[in-house]
């Protein structure tokens, strides 16, 4: 049997935003695009354009500079939203068109109100004027796992008429099971009659927990494209996860015989990582693939099998998925050769200047902590790296707080080397550095959300915080990052952080 490319369509940046408390602007969206390529995705869904300037602007800026991947659109069956995809798209090496309609009762009787013949010639028509646009147009039949499966034979041959290359089967709420899912992929290859003429994709969310399962089901059935988000990001329960889809295809090679997909997975750590960090939005420790304890042994027995013969207990090698199993340590005797070593094993390689700025603060963190691990130093370099220009940087802060002292922070700032500090009391400690910020930068925000995690072990880890803060004057919530092994500090480097973006906008 010959090999059957399975193509991998990443909707982080459209789907996956749509997660409830992630929020990327244009240039942290940049930046995972870039990442994506580097990962090896075929299509990389970059937005909605008709949603707002900010997506089409966006997706421009994708457009634009991302060359290899496809840089898809998504469009609602309308005049206008196709148009937006296609002004969007212009400047794309190879843009496509992404327009859907729903197909399934509760959809077409009760939100779109229109009869079953309306929405095909409404399909066809939007199909069509995509191809004015582009040769590459995709039509997702929203919900067809709930639809009457004729009916979906019958739009999905219209539309194959029209131009469409692409015709996308999801299971939008997540409703369905490995089994169905199956036979209503292997109905559509045998009832519609010109479905040689487009590949079949597939799109699953998470609600019941098997969208994995039901996309590598929709694959043995003969689907060639999936549909997924990095970290498995996406609306309600997310969708199918990128990572699993594709450590799946790759471990069990003996099962699926004729499929691979041309991933990168040693990039799979950095890009997950950077997904969490521009989102906000934690990985579970237990997430397979990508979480923390996904190669960790703690059990004896698993310990004492690992130590004999890895394959006991791990299926898949961690480094075929970016994580380095021998956690290096560097200290404070630890020179810049050997810095500059590691960094590079951990895939950052840097200029002269860039590496001597990430040494200094190397330094001064070495006299913190005894020992600085792996994650200490990803922290410092997307730390000092950050993607969002920083208009004002952090010089200094001191913090009174006490079971009988008002709590009292002083903090000095830069900007444009000119040195401006002030100092403002709170209910504590936190509060106290964000009022001092708010007085110093003269921007004011709502904090809606405060997360704080340890990045690495013991008592000295690095601690990282993320804010979530509504500036009613931009009228926007915006996420903020810092870290440092001191959690106030943090604290006050992330909500600077969100001020920052916050002032991009004013």
């Amino acid at each position: 049997m010959s090999e059957r490319k399975i193509v991998i369509f990443d909707t982080t940046l459209r789907d996956g935003e749509q997660s409830p408390g992630a929020s990327l602007n244009t240039e942290e969206k940049l930046s995972i695009a870039r990442q994506l390529e580097t990962l090896g995705v075929d299509v990389i869904e970059a937005g909605f354009a008709a949603a707002s300037l900010g997506d089409a602007d966006a997706i421009a800026k994708v457009a634009q500079e991302v060359r290899r991947p496809i840089i898809a659109s998504l469009a609602r069956a309308t005049k206008r939203d196709v148009e937006e995809a296609g002004k969007a798209l212009s400047k794309a090496e190879r843009g496509r068109i992404h327009t859907f309609i729903a197909t399934s009762p509760v959809h077409v009787e009760k939100k779109l109100k229109m009869s079953y013949d309306a929405v095909i010639d409404v399909a066809v028509d939007s199909v069509k004027l995509a191809r004015n646009y582009t040769d590459d147009v995709e039509f997702s039949a929203e919900d067809a796992t709930r639809s009457d499966w004729d009916y979906l034979c019958t739009i999905y041959e219209k539309v194959i008429n029209a131009g469409a290359t692409t015709i996308n089967v999801p299971d939008t709420v997540g409703y369905t099971t490995p089994q169905e899912y199956y036979e209503l992929i292997q109905y559509l290859k045998n009832k519609v009659p010109n479905i040689d003429k487009a590949n079949i994709s597939v799109h699953c969310h998470n609600d019941l927990g098997m969208a994995v399962a039901n996309s590598l089901s929709a694959v043995l059935a003969g689907a060639n494209q999936v549909e997924c988000t990095i970290n498995g990001l996406g609306e309600r329960a997310g969708n199918a996860a990128l990572e699993e889809i594709v450590m799946a295809l790759k471990t069990r090679n003996d099962f699926y015989k004729d499929c691979y997909t041309e991933i990168n997975t040693e990039e799979i750590h950095r890009t997950s990582r950077m997904v969490s960090k521009l989102t906000g939005i934690h990985i579970q420790r237990n997430k397979a693939i990508v979480g923390i304890n996904a190669f960790a042994h703690e059990a004896g027995i698993h310990q004492d099998g690992v130590i004999k013969e890895k394959q006991t207990y791990e299926i898949m090698k961690p480094k075929d998925v970016g994580i380095e199993t021998n956690n290096f340590v560097l200290g404070k005797h630890s020179g810049k050769h050997g810095l500059e070593k590691r960094l590079k094993e951990l895939g950052y390689d840097l200029d002269k200047e860039k590496l001597l700025d990430v040494f200094n603060d190397f330094k001064k963190l070495a006299d913190k902590k005894k020992e600085i691990y792996d994650e200490d130093l990803r922290s410092i370099i997307e730390e000092k790296f950050k993607v969002v220009p920083q208009i004002y940087k952090l010089v200094s802060l001191q913090v009174v707080s006490g079971s009988n002292t008002s709590p009292t922070a002083t903090i000095k700032l830069v900007k444009n080397e000119e040195e401006f500090q002030d100092a403002a009391l709170g209910d504590g400690p936190v509060d106290a550095t964000f009022k001092s910020l708010e007085r110093i930068t003269y921007v004011k925000g709502k904090l809606l959300r405060y997360d704080i995690q340890a990045l690495t072990e013991g008592k000295d880890a690095i601690g990282e915080v993320i804010v979530k803060v509504y500036f009613s004057d931009i009228d926007k919530n915006i996420l903020g990052r810092g870290t440092s092994t001191d959690i106030i500090e943090a604290s006050a480097k992330a909500y600077l952080d969100a001020i920052n973006k916050a002032l991009m906008y004013m």
